[in-house]
């Protein structure tokens, strides 16, 4: 698990003659940051690739769990008619392979002048996800039923108990679904590569390959950015992990 990072790490610090004479997992001596130089001022310029990245990660990770949170508290907690139904409908969603829906958003999206630009990157998967919705409302409702109780008691309307009982009371379980929002919104290439082709609208994943395809023999070059795409999500997870942890420990309790 770790070797494919470290192979990556390494190899962005070597020279491309040290990369051609010694071992994969050797150490750079020296190392150097040319090929990250490189990267955002010589050869290729990542400074638009790592901008976009990051606005359509916090744009969709905000989006995505506000709004599952607000569906998975009504479908937790609100009594309407046809609840249980549009849930599992909706749940059932997960179950249609993401490549079937590919066709027809991007016939709509482009239909409605959509291409290339960020609106196009964000909008299809910005109202939340079923999987998030599924874990939250099973979360929400084994929150007891007396502490809502006692919160409605102190005069708390719906708002009230949402931002004050349940989320303090599920924040692991929030803290995960970030963490996995953010990564698989970070790694996303099938959708950004058809929406968005033109190198402005590039994500990180889409400029890496664009990148490897142009310098296919300069592996110190394509590692440098394969490095910089995989970082932050270490970084995230470092600071995450125990949060990940006690969610686990919780969701075996409950």
């Amino acid at each position: 698990m770790v070797a494919p990072f470290v192979f990556s790490v390494f190899t962005s610090l070597k020279s491309p003659g040290q990369f051609a004479t010694g071992s994969p997992l050797s150490p750079p001596n020296p190392p150097t940051g040319e090929n990250y130089t490189s990267l955002f001022g010589g050869r290729a310029n990542f400074v638009v690739p790592l901008a976009v990245t990051a606005q359509v990660v916090i744009v969709l990770t905000l989006g995505q769990i506000i709004c599952s949170v607000l569906a998975a508290y009504a479908f937790a907690r609100l009594r309407f008619p046809g609840r249980d139904v549009i849930f599992w409908a909706y749940v059932a969603t997960l179950m249609v392979p993401a490549i079937v829906t590919m066709i027809p958003l991007f016939s709509m999206l482009t239909q409605a002048g959509l291409k290339n630009t960020f609106a196009g990157l964000v909008v299809p998967f910005l109202l939340g996800s079923p999987y998030a919705i599924f874990l939250l409302r099973q979360n929400f409702q084994a929150v007891p039923q007396d502490v809502l109780d006692a919160a409605r008691l102190d005069g708390a309307g719906h708002w009230r108990t949402l931002w004050s009982v349940m989320l303090p009371m599920n924040r692991p379980i929030l803290a995960t679904l970030v963490l996995i929002t953010v990564v698989s919104q970070w790694n996303s290439f099938m959708w950004p590569s058809i929406i968005a082709p033109q190198p402005q609208w590039h994500v990180l994943t889409v400029a890496t390959q664009a990148l490897q395809q142009e310098h296919s023999n300069a592996w110190t070059f394509v590692m440098a950015a394969t490095t910089l795409a995989l970082a932050p999500l270490i970084i995230l997870y470092l600071v995450f992990h125990r949060q990940i942890v006690r969610s686990l420990g919780i969701s075996g309790m409950r």
